[in-house]
């Protein structure tokens, strides 16, 4: 008979799930191994997952890293899964801190140095308050970004307390002043 497999025996496709995330086709990136990415990559891989499963026909499970010859979960998907669920909430936690804290508008100029000011949409969030900006420094990230912060009214998520300073989150401990700028000012100039 002919040499090689069994008839009708074709080679798998091959699963490359951290390529399309880290952008690395070669070879080396070609991998299934995503224990190494970080939640907030890991929601990439799940919005390509949709992406696929709402535009093509499914045809199967690929036997590797994520599913066994019975077509059973394994302990990898278990991870990636817990990994995608991880990174939901960071990015939840980040939409809601964004509300919260909307980023300033920002220019620089060799001249002018730095400018940061708020209005009533920087950052992407429409609100009825314009805000003053403040440095945010946030937990398990390096260096500081400039945001937009609420001065007037009480701190957010105590909105029904009457004891309050009229500060809005002025005193939330995350926060800073720009050091030369008036701290009420909607605006505040950095020389270069």
């Amino acid at each position: 008979g002919p040499a090689g497999g069994s008839p009708g025996a074709r080679p798998a496709g091959k699963d490359a799930t951290r390529a399309f995330v880290t952008g690395d086709f070669s070879a080396t990136g070609l991998v299934d191994d995503v224990s190494e990415l970080s939640p907030l990559e890991m929601l990439a891989v799940q919005s390509w997952l949709s992406f696929y499963s709402s535009n093509y026909v499914f045809v199967g499970k690929l036997v590797g890293r994520f599913y066994d010859e019975n077509g059973a979960p394994t302990e990898a998907l278990r991870q990636a899964e817990a990994a995608i669920e991880e990174g939901l909430k960071f990015k939840a936690e980040n939409d809601q801190r964004k509300q919260q804290f909307p980023p300033c508008n920002s220019e620089w100029s060799s001249a002018g140095g730095s400018r940061f000011w708020c209005s009533k949409q920087s950052g992407g969030v429409n609100r009825d308050w314009i805000g003053v900006p403040r440095k945010l420094y946030v937990p398990g990230s390096r260096g500081s970004h400039c945001v937009c912060v609420r001065a007037t009214g009480p701190p957010s998520g105590q909105l029904d307390s009457p004891e309050h300073r009229g500060r809005g989150d002025l005193d939330n401990p995350h926060l800073e002043e720009y050091e030369g700028c008036h701290p009420l000012a909607e605006w505040c100039v950095l020389k270069a």
